[in-house]
């Protein structure tokens, strides 16, 4: 059986069982009355089996009751895949990714699905300063640092624990000058599938000396499924009244600006395509969407309700919840179809979007924005939950 032939949802189940691609997928009803592929624990399929930096990589399957299932592995701390019904009761992979570790290093777009850190999104010139001392970090995004550098947490293995079906609990120490971040940072990121159909991220860190951090998720996603085609006529609201503009190296101006009578205005629902190739010098400076969005406050503090997502094929919706003051929205223009996805789909122009939760790009050199600075004895924590419903 050729994997790649496979329809999204069964390349993922046969990813994640021992042998499955030699074998007949079993099936079971979930509660709901879905179907769902049945599924092998462990040992993980070899294709997640590696040895990287010394350290063993795999791959670990969190599933709940109502036919959801989520696909991760400790390389980056990545989500590889994610199973959804959708409105025909259909398991949809409606996270885009690969199907072994040796596609995820060679792959020219390196944040597939990851954990970001030390800091995501961009610092300008790859320079900030702490009490008056300068840090140089490596430049890898023109005259930027993205994403934490030359090799960010997307390329690190994580140690990892599956306490439960429903649990996967990553950590990882970063030492002190990483990437030229200073501390030594130590991680923790806690993956649960809910019986809320959500996936829930929750952030932790500590460090021993004054530094910044900016931690996140960077799925891909595609609510109609991985493979079918572009996600411009996805429905997105997002509930913030702002966005921070950027220069021709999308690292922000200091300003924010209102979304109304812009091509940002998602606070009604709208389709991703309905404004991205207007006349626009953010649009242009982005090759369409590449921004960060000022959540409106939630005055109850807590979760607070960033973006809502309709798949217009499948009737999927995702809810995006986070503890964070912003959320980054990327609408996959610089996707180039130089990769193939594990269900044999090219990474085309605009085929997945991402939703980052997050605090506001170059932070550091902004002291106008909220402060990433963290203090050793104080704890890093934030929330994000991606809710998966039907519309």
């Amino acid at each position: 059986m050729n994997l790649l032939k496979l329809s999204s949802g069964i390349a993922l189940a046969c990813i994640i069982a021992l042998g499955a691609c030699n074998q007949t997928p079993g099936k079971q009803t979930a509660a709901n009355g879905v179907d769902s592929i049945q599924q092998v624990k462990f040992p993980l399929h070899t294709a997640f089996q590696q040895m990287i930096d010394g350290k063993k990589t795999g791959l670990f399957v969190l599933k709940n009751k109502n036919g959801m299932q989520l696909a991760m592995t400790n390389y980056g701390g990545r989500i590889v895949g994610l199973l959804v019904p959708d409105k025909n009761g259909k398991l949809t992979d409606v996270v885009v990714g690969f199907d072994t570790v040796e596609k995820y290093q060679q792959s020219t777009e390196p944040y597939f699905g990851a954990t970001i850190g030390r800091y995501g999104n961009r610092i300008a010139k790859g320079k900030f300063k702490l009490d008056g001392k300068t840090y140089t970090l490596f430049t890898n995004n023109g005259p930027n640092t993205l994403h934490g550098g030359k090799k960010g947490f997307q390329d690190v293995v994580w140690d990892a624990q599956q306490p439960d079906s429903q649990t996967l609990e990553l950590t990882y120490l970063s030492k002190d000058m990483e990437e030229g971040f200073p501390g030594n940072l130590q991680v923790k990121v806690t993956y649960r599938l809910t019986e809320d159909n959500e996936v829930k991220i929750d952030y932790e860190a500590s460090t021993d000396k004054k530094t910044v951090v900016n931690l996140t998720n960077h799925a891909f996603f595609n609510l109609n499924g991985e493979g079918s085609g572009n996600i411009l006529k996805h429905i997105l609201q997002i509930n913030g009244n702002e966005y921070t503009p950027v220069d021709s190296t999308l690292i922000p101006t200091g300003k924010k600006q209102a979304v109304a009578g812009t091509p940002f205005d998602f606070n009604e629902p709208t389709a991703i395509g309905a404004r991205i190739d207007q006349e626009n010098e953010q649009l242009k400076f982005g090759k369409g969407y590449d921004h960060n969005f000022v959540l409106n406050a939630n005055k109850g503090g807590g979760l607070n309700l960033a973006a809502t997502v309709v798949g217009e094929v499948s009737g999927i919706k995702m809810e995006v919840l986070t503890t964070e003051p912003g959320l980054q929205f990327y609408s996959g223009n610089f996707m180039q179809s130089k990769n193939t996805f594990k269900g044999s789909a090219k990474d085309d122009f605009r085929t997945a979007f991402c939703l980052e939760t997050q605090h506001f790009p170059d932070s550091p050199n902004q002291p106008s924005f909220p402060s990433t600075v963290l203090n050793p004895g104080q704890k890093y924590q934030t929330s994000s939950v991606y809710r998966f419903s039907l519309k």
